[in-house]
């Protein structure tokens, strides 16, 4: 891993830093001016940035500058003695990952510093190709085969449905069908079918001729004209007319349609996706949609995995979107904290993709602060949990493991048990405003065990007495 770099004109507080991160075995170099670093920029790369606001030379808003034009995905935590609204503001618009001001508490300073450590290695996960970013983002197997799926279509002109839920991404699976199909130079075309009228949607497919109807004051080119040469995406199948579904079914099975009101039959060299989140097999027994159009368009059918399946992916989708969010807003992306992506992970997403995506937007433009916590989150998403029962982190520690165990993490027992005593403890001093012999009580441990382990987890700022 690569060192900290500790920027400062004062020697007592490089001195102080020194002392701190040998004593936590993290790496560093010290440095007493901003163009020092800047030279040493040059041949040399660090991990996390932290330096001082006003030093003769050259200032850390300077350093900021210089480092993010490099090195965008950089941490770099500014800190001064100078505490203002001015030097904060500035710090945030320049892409600071957090502001410390002095004096400043030696064990908050090396959590802050772990927390943009955690950041800086999880933003060289994803930075390797920052112009290369896939269509379709997933790493879980249940979507590593939807790629395979893809790729295997390349080459076909086969009909294809696609089955999932809202908001799982199905019109940018039918996108990427499209664009990795020979059709790609033609248009792709695509329609919500239960978003349109029944009275509408008949003329929006096929168009119409002048005078078919009142207000059909000209000729209008329907959505099958226009995809010619393309792919027409229908989503949300299911929810189609019956009378549309046989317009439909004859123009798989002999490739002509009419226009409302024409006569003359119009060629159609057009590959059809559809999609829907509904049983449609469910939905023929039902009597409420045809089996013979049902057929025709399961030649080959896609399922696109829920959220809630592929957890894994929620740290990657969360980064992709809270980055594609902030570009869109012309502003500096929020950081999620590591618990704040383990909160994410826990949650079943019920709007899937959608949901996280509209999350993430919302962190950006509404949650406090550059670093984002659990706290920082929606309000209603941290609602879902006190609505969910008793048993809801007993699921999400059996998700944790799960994720752990497959990752080949160890040891498990250890680090996890930590954070589990670390929340008792916070959580009980908390509730009895810091009072030891009380918490402990309710903890069911003794006042000398609390202690200790207090000062095992480092936990002295919550334990002080009130």
């Amino acid at each position: 891993m690569k060192p900290v770099w500790i920027i400062d004109d004062d020697r007592s507080i490089r001195w102080v830093f020194e002392k701190a991160l040998s004593r936590e075995d993290i790496a560093f170099k010290l440095f007493s001016s901003a163009p020092e670093a800047l030279a040493s920029l040059e041949h040399s790369s660090p991990q996390v940035v932290v330096s001082d606001i006003r030093m003769p030379g050259g200032s850390g808003l300077e350093l900021l500058e210089t480092i993010k034009e490099q090195y965008p995905n950089l941490p770099v935590i500014i800190m001064t003695a100078y505490s203002d609204l001015e030097s904060a503001v500035a710090s945030f618009q320049g892409g600071a990952f957090e502001y410390l001001p002095k004096p400043f508490d030696v064990d908050h300073a090396i959590d802050l510093i772990r927390r943009a450590m955690n950041e800086s290695l999880s933003q060289d996960d994803v930075a390797d190709a920052p112009d290369a970013v896939p269509e379709i983002l997933g790493q879980a197997p249940a979507m590593q085969e939807v790629f395979r799926a893809i790729g295997r279509l390349a080459q076909s002109q086969a009909t294809v449905l696609i089955n999932g839920e809202s908001g799982t991404g199905k019109e940018l699976v039918a996108r990427a069908l499209h664009r990795h199909s020979q059709r790609a130079g033609r248009p792709f075309i695509a329609i919500n079918t239960a978003s349109i009228p029944k009275e509408l949607l008949e003329s929006e497919l096929f168009g119409h001729e002048r005078g078919a109807f009142t207000g059909a004051l000209s000729m209008r080119r329907g959505r099958f004209e226009q995809a010619e040469g393309g792919t027409l995406f229908l989503d949300e199948i299911g929810d189609m007319p019956p009378d549309l579904q046989t317009r439909l079914l004859r123009v798989l099975s002999d490739g002509h349609f009419y226009r409302v009101g024409g006569h003359q039959p119009i060629r159609a060299d057009v590959r059809v996706i559809t999609a829907t989140h509904q049983d449609l097999e469910q939905r023929v027994s039902e009597g409420l949609f045809r089996e013979d159009l049902f057929h025709r368009l399961n030649v080959i059918r896609l399922r696109l995995p829920p959220l809630r399946e592929r957890r894994e992916d929620i740290p990657l989708l969360a980064r992709h979107f809270a980055q594609a969010s902030a570009r869109e807003l012309g502003i500096e992306p929020k950081r999620l904290t590591e618990d704040a992506i383990k909160y994410l992970a826990s949650r079943d997403w019920p709007g899937n993709v959608r949901q996280l995506e509209n999350v993430c937007h919302w962190i950006n433009v509404m949650a406090p602060g550059v670093t984002v916590d659990v706290k920082g989150l929606p309000p209603e998403l941290q609602a879902e949990t006190n609505e969910s029962g008793d048993d809801d982190w007993v699921s999400a520690l059996d998700r944790e493991i799960e994720r752990r165990l497959q990752r080949g993490e160890t040891p498990i027992l250890n680090e996890l048990g930590r954070q589990f005593e670390s929340t008792l403890i916070t959580r009980a001093l908390s509730h009895t405003g810091g009072r030891r012999i009380e918490a402990s009580h309710l903890l069911g441990m003794g006042r000398n065990t609390l202690t200790r382990k207090i000062q095992e987890l480092h936990l002295e700022e919550a334990a002080k007495d009130k």
